[in-house]
Parts: C-alpha cells; structure tokens; sequence
C-alpha cells in the first residue's frame, strides 16, 4: 500500500466555540512523521448548516409536514417563520464575530422572534446587573439558537441539541443494542446535513484512514453515522475511533458488530497506536505489532498490543495546530450570565496541558488507574511557553485553555515565569487541586502571566467525607486557596459531588452552607453540583466492598462498561436533595439568595447544619502565611522598572510601580541601593530562563545592613509590606 493519507473528524458534538484539542494533536503528530493528515470539525459545519437560512427553510419544510399536532411552541415558531428566517444568518454572523453593529438592533428587541427561552431573559439579566450593549445581545441571541435547537430536537432530530448529539446512546451503554437501534434509524435531517459536510471532506482528502475521535458519549452516535455512511459508500477506507470516551468505556469491548461500522478501535493517547496502524496499513509493521488496539478477526474482537516501542513523552507530541479548522466560523455564545461559567463556552481557546495525568491521583472516585490520570509526566516549562508562543503565531488568538486533570503547582510557576521573560501576554484558566502550594504570591505571579480563573474539585465540603475520598485536601485548606486567588483577582468554579458513599443528607446540607460562606465571601464566583456515580475505573468500583457498598449493575453486555449502579447501606440520595443543590447554586451564581438559610432550598425536612454561620470567615482570620526565610523559596518582581531619587544627604525616594498605582518608600541609601539592586536580579528577563531568581535563604544570609538578624528586622518593617504589596513575590 501506498503511505497513508489521514482524515481526522471531530464529530457532533463538543463545543460550539471552539475545536476539540485532539485532532490538533495527531495532526502536528503524524504530520511531523511524514504522513498526509487533514483534520475537520464537522459538528460545527453541521451546526453551521442547520442554522442558516437554507438549513432553517428544510427545518420548517419539515415541521409543516410532520403528522399530528405539534407543540404550541412550534406553531408559534411557524407563523414567525420569515421573521426567523430572515434573521438567522445575520445572528450567526453576529456571533462570529463578524459583525458587531447587530448588538444595538438585537438589544433593541423588535429584530428577534422570541419564542419560549426569551420567557425570563430579563429578569436573567436584571439579576446580573447592567450588561453591555454587545454582551446582552449576544445572551439574546444565545436565547434565539436555544429557542431554534428545541424546536429542532421537539420535531425533526430528538438526537439534536447544541452541546451534544444523541448522548443517550451512548451513556451507559453496555450492551450494542441500543446503539445498533439508532444507526438502524433512517438518516435525520441533523444526519443529512453532517453526511453532508462528511463527503465534502472525504471527497477533498481521499483518506486512506479515516479517524474518528469520541471524546464523550454524545459524540458516540455521531461518529458511528459517519463510519457506517463511509462503509457503505468507501469499503476501501479504514476506520479507526479512538478518545476519552473509548478510552474509559471500551476497555473491555468483545461487540463483534461495533466492527461492522469501524476497523480499529484504540486505547489511551493516540500518537503511539495512529502511528503504528499507519505504519501497518503502509507495510512497514505487523498487525501482531499494533500498540493497544481492538479489531475483528475471524469473527471475534481480538486485542493487539505487541509493540515494545516507548511511549512519546511531553516534549516529542509537538505542539497542536489548527490548520483546516476555520477558527472564524466558530460560534461565541453567551448562555450563563455567570463571568466564571461563561468562559467555557465564550470565545476561542487555544488548548494545551501542561502535565499529562494527574501528581495526586488517589482520589477513590477516580480513574486513577488509567493512563489519562496515572501516568503522570510534566512538559517542560521552556518547551510549553515555546508552544503557546507557535498557537499565538498560528491562530492570532491569546486565550489559551490548559486542559490538565490537575495542573501542578510548579509547572504554572515555571510557564508563569516563561512567559513572564520573554514577554508574552496571554489570558488563561485552567484546572488545579486546592493545594496549599498555591501561596497568595504565587497566586500573583500566575495573575502576572495571564491567569483569570480556575476550576477545582472541592466534591465534598466536609473534611470526614474528604478524607474518605482520599483527596488530600481539607475544607479549610480550600477556603485559604481560594482566598488567594480571590486576592490575585482570579476567579474559581468548584466541582461538586452529593450522594457519595456513606454520605447523610445532613452532610450534604452542611457542604451546602460551607458552600454558601464561601460564595458569599466570594471566594468562589462558580460551581456545578453533580450526583456521585461509581465507575468501573476507579478504586470505588473495583474495590466497592472496601468502600461499603455493593454494585448492582449493569450486567456487561459486551460494549461499554463505566458508570455503575450501586447500594449503599447509609441510603441513595433521592432525586429532591439534588434539585435543591441545584437551584441554590443557579442563585448564588447571581449573587442572590446568599444570606437565606440553606434549608430553604429543599422540598423535604431536612437538618439544620451545624457549620458555625462565620465559618469562612474564622478560617481566613485563623490563617496568616507569613513570609519563612527558612522556606524554599525564591524572589520575583513582578512590578515596573523602580524609580530612585535623592531627598537628602543619605535619604532617598523610591518609587515601586505597578499596573495599578505607584507605591513610594523613603529609605537611606545603602538600604536603597540594596533593594534596588533585589529588583533588579528578582526581575523577569529573557536571559534568566527560569533560573537565576535570588532564593530567599541566600538574601537573608548576604543582607549587608546586619546579616540575617538585621534581615528578619526588615521583613517585619513597613518598608518590606510596601515592597511586597508592589510586587516584590516569594515563589
């Protein structure tokens, strides 16, 4: 055969925003190798083609001819169908960016038919206080697409909605049945449409190869329409899926008929089995010498993982390119008012890690088993800043995303410091454990760089709960975490989990007050409450026993195995306890309802929490991290260049700036030049690398105005708080 050529698909549906990281990935990867590669998101030309006046004219063609009575909603939408239709590709625009003089004529609020989700816009609104003329129409506009995206999913697609397609076939899916039932399915009109930018691509790129990603359940479905259209039209192309979903979901996988649709299935990161699949198909390797992967022989899913080849570490994956996927077509809703909620689905991130797996990964909830969480491998600082400097050149846009299960404290440090020398302004979030290594300095240093948020597990506000979980953090631990970010100006989203293993609905309600303090403190701006679920993966699932509860299914059927039903003596959560969490949190978001009392939430009795009403606030008084010459640490400035003028015989005026205000100080001379000098070797540049930065042990013992003694004297002076407070960091 003839070197392969690769077809990368995105399939419906991730974010609507901007791509998924994977085939960014592979395609530097394998292109890097010497191979063929094109990549495509064809969820959001799908997305694109179905909310356009062309794709909105077939969507009411339909739903006019459908039989039987429709919902009022969708008669309402009929007898506004030009108003629709006229609009559409105006508000599509709109929301690419491309025009934003739309904002002032959809504020204005004649331009939009507003169906069902406009019910409550304005109080929504109202609740978050005054929004920008161009921020309130594209909320406004997000309402329209949701409004367009029921209809679609009431009528013509139930598998359509706009972050996700058909996900019901593939979230528990043990057996192939279900999944066999919907493909069995003639096309929807959604299926039409992503066929149809399918072959678009398909036709372009003549792959030899054709890989699938399946990041999440709701782009099972998705995937395999695609692989069963190209099966039956291309035998000669090979199909290969692969993604998180696969990875968790078909570990076990002995369904001979998944193999009707695709060729090869492949476990865990991508680079090393794509890489020996093209080498086989090319016949420079043998099928026994695969790296972990499914295919059918004989009749039966035989395993191949023969290859003794090494992994590819962090630094050799390359940096992941965008190329093909048009980054301006792309759609930048609004549909959380929240400014910590709304970045995941507000503009483009470019998307990096900035370690694979996970450092702690000993939370029993967690696979920590797996490669994507256990094998733990960090990039090099240098290395990484290099990547974000090639996606900045590449795509021109600055916001950049790290997907990481838990970034580690020093890396951030490091790619703070990175790109704090070579001068590169980005804006950043990411995911990170509450470790007490996130010092308000080093909060600072990483809101220097860029950083505007993080996400976090909290999971349980209770420390008996945590402890259980083996998470490694406390309640109090987090609380002083977030303060830290709160005084660096960078927001936090708690992930959050009710109905774990021995959990009592009084636990609950006391994480729910805890909870409460916290947003009320504003320590936290954003949350997302989830109910626990036993996965097959984890230490819980494999080891429930141990954990005090029995699995009870579902039987293995022979595809997908993951989540797991289960008993637990202390008693299931019932479904009100989780409605109540939810709606606390959807008003705390708003800053509202933070002074009720958090029984108020539920429908049902339940105990009064015994959390002292001060609770945060007795935490935060209770901790003062003060600066340890003893500790490992190293001095940053993250400030202006100083400013040193004489006022006297030995006196001077030193002025600290930084992006906010100056902040003087009077000292003698010999105190001047010493701290002018500190700044000086403490400040981000080029040449430094991530080294050079004076430890902190070493400028005590070599401080010439009385030695270490004089030194301790000095960090408790007002001179040493006014320098700190400019920007003068331990890290």
């Amino acid at each position: 055969m003839n070197t392969p050529r690769l077809l990368l698909l995105i399939p419906p549906l991730t974010q609507l925003n901007t791509p998924y990281p994977s085939t960014a990935y592979l395609t530097r990867f394998l292109t890097r190798h010497g191979y063929s590669v094109t990549q495509a998101d064809v969820g959001i030309e799908m997305v694109l083609a179905l909310l356009s006046r062309g794709g909105r004219t077939r969507v009411f063609d339909r739903v006019r001819d459908m039989p039987g009575d429709l919902p009022g909603e969708a008669e309402q939408m009929l007898a506004l169908e030009q108003a629709y239709l006229d609009s559409i590709d105006a508000v599509i625009g709109f929301l690419q960016g491309q025009d934003p003089t739309l904002a002032p004529r959809i504020c204005q609020g004649r331009f939009l038919p507003q169906g069902p989700r406009f019910a409550h816009a304005d109080e929504q609104s109202r609740a978050f206080g005054t929004l920008g003329t161009t921020d309130r129409a594209r909320y406004l506009a997000t309402l329209y697409l949701e409004d367009l995206a029921d209809l679609i999913h009431e009528t013509v697609s139930p598998q359509f909605a706009l972050s996700r397609y058909a996900e019901h076939v593939g979230v528990s899916a043990s057996s192939f049945d279900t999944v066999a039932c919907a493909l069995a399915q003639p096309p929807s009109l959604t299926d039409e449409m992503l066929l149809d930018a399918v072959w678009r691509h398909v036709e372009a790129a003549d792959p030899t190869l054709l890989g699938l990603t399946v990041p999440f359940p709701g782009n099972l479905y998705g995937a395999l329409r695609i692989a069963q259209a190209v099966k039956a039209r291309r035998s000669d192309v090979r199909i290969v899926l692969g993604g998180g979903y696969v990875n968790t979901e078909l570990r076990r996988l002995q369904e001979p008929r998944l193999f009707d649709y695709v060729d090869y299935v492949t476990l865990d990161d991508g680079e090393r089995p794509l890489l020996g699949l093209v080498e086989h198909l090319a016949g420079k390797r043998d099928e026994a010498e695969l790296r972990r992967t499914f295919l059918r022989s004989e009749g039966r899913v035989v395993w191949r993982d023969g290859a003794r080849d090494p992994e590819f570490g962090m630094a050799e994956i390359g940096t992941p390119t965008y190329a093909g996927l048009a980054l301006d077509r792309y759609l930048s809703v609004l549909d959380t008012l929240n400014p910590m909620h709304r970045l995941w689905s507000d503009g483009h991130w470019n998307k990096l890690t900035v370690a694979h797996g996970c450092y702690w990964k000993q939370c029993t909830f967690c696979d920590v088993g797996l490669d994507y969480i256990g094998r733990y491998e960090a990039t090099p600082s240098a290395i990484l800043a290099g990547r974000v400097e090639a996606l900045i050149a590449e795509t021109g846009r600055r916001g950049f995303h790290f997907v990481d299960e838990a970034a580690p404290p020093a890396g951030l440090k490091g790619l703070a410091l990175c790109l704090l020398e070579r001068g590169v302004a980005i804006t950043w979030w990411g995911n990170i454990r509450f470790e007490l290594a996130f010092t308000r300095d080093l909060c600072r240093l990483l809101a220097a760089s860029g950083c505007v948020a993080v996400t976090a597990g909290l999971e349980a506000a209770a420390d008996r709960l945590l402890d259980a979980m083996k998470k490694g953090i406390t309640v109090a631990q987090a609380a002083r975490v977030a303060a830290a970010f709160q005084a660096a100006g960078v927001m936090v989203h708690a992930y959050l989990m009710y109905g774990f293993p021995g959990e009592t609905i009084g636990e609950t309600v006391e994480t729910l007050e805890r909870v409460r303090q916290l947003f009320a403190r504003g320590l936290i701006q954003s949350a997302f409450w989830h109910r626990f679920v036993a996965t097959a993966h984890s230490p819980i699932g494999l080891d429930p026993t141990t954990h005090g509860i029995r699995i009870t299914g579902p039987s293995f059927g022979g595809f997908a195995e993951n989540d797991l039903t289960h008993d637990d003596p202390a008693g299931k959560a019932p479904e009100w306890l989780g409605v109540g969490l939810r709606a606390a949190l959807s008003f705390y978001m708003r800053g509202e309802g933070l002074a009720a009392h958090v029984r108020q939430w539920f429908d049902h009795p339940v105990p009064r929490p015994m959390v002292p009403r001060h609770w945060v606030a007795r935490v935060l008084e209770a901790t003062s991290v003060q600066d340890d010459p003893m500790e490992e640490r190293r001095v940053v400035w993250i400030g202006g260049a100083p400013v040193s003028e004489s006022c006297g015989r030995r006196l001077r005026r030193v002025i600290l700036p930084n992006q906010t205000e100056d902040i003087e100080v009077r000292l003698s001379s010999e105190k001047a030049d010493w701290l002018l000098d500190l700044i000086r070797s403490a400040t981000p540049t080029r040449e430094k690398r991530g080294e050079g930065y004076p430890p902190l042990r070493e400028v005590r013992e070599a401080y010439p105005l009385g030695g270490p003694r004089g030194f301790d004297a000095l960090v408790g002076s007002a001179l040493w708080q006014r320098a700190r407070a400019a920007g003068l960091l331990l890290v």
